[in-house]
């Protein structure tokens, strides 16, 4: 139903219309500008690994990538799932994906990834997907709100 492979130039105008609003382009990439373009990508991946799409009908419908490999951990980031398939399983199918690429290719054991608090959708998922709350942060937004960043991980060690 879904495939994966590495993320292509071409694919870079379809991920800029996943998020659908300011909120939700934060969620994915805190430290772009939206509308997210394809420049804000490109340098976002240049210090990531691995950047994935999610293929259904050889439509890209989610991304993801890794970062920050250290001697045991990993870090995921970037992820986002077009409006049209939230809710069908792609986060999960993608989630699986790349711990299994983490722990084969990276050889670590545990995978980590930040949540901001108001990211209520993507804070049940990822405790639903074995995550568990380890560290807050906060930044200040340009409006002066404050964002608290959770820092979850789950262990790989039984994928």
């Amino acid at each position: 139903m879904y495939t994966l492979r590495e993320l292509k130039t071409k694919d870079l105008s379809s991920i800029c219309s996943f998020p659908q609003n300011e909120e939700e382009m934060i969620f994915s990439f805190p430290r772009a500008v939206f509308p997210l373009t394809p420049d804000q990508i490109i340098k976002t991946i240049t210090s990531r690994l691995k950047p994935t799409v999610v293929l259904h009908n050889n439509n890209v419908i989610a991304f993801a990538c890794l970062y920050d490999v250290q001697e045991n951990t990993c870090s995921l980031g970037n992820v986002i799932v077009s409006s049209e398939y939230r809710g069908k399983g792609v986060a999960v199918f993608l989630l699986q994906a790349i711990s299994t690429n983490a722990k084969e290719e990276f050889k670590v054991d545990t995978l980590q990834l930040v949540c901001q608090n108001i990211n209520t959708r993507g804070l049940i998922f990822y405790k639903t997907q074995g995550f568990i709350p380890i560290d807050l942060f906060w930044n200040q937004r340009q409006s002066g709100e404050y964002i608290v960043g959770i820092r979850m991980e789950k262990s790989l060690i039984s994928i």
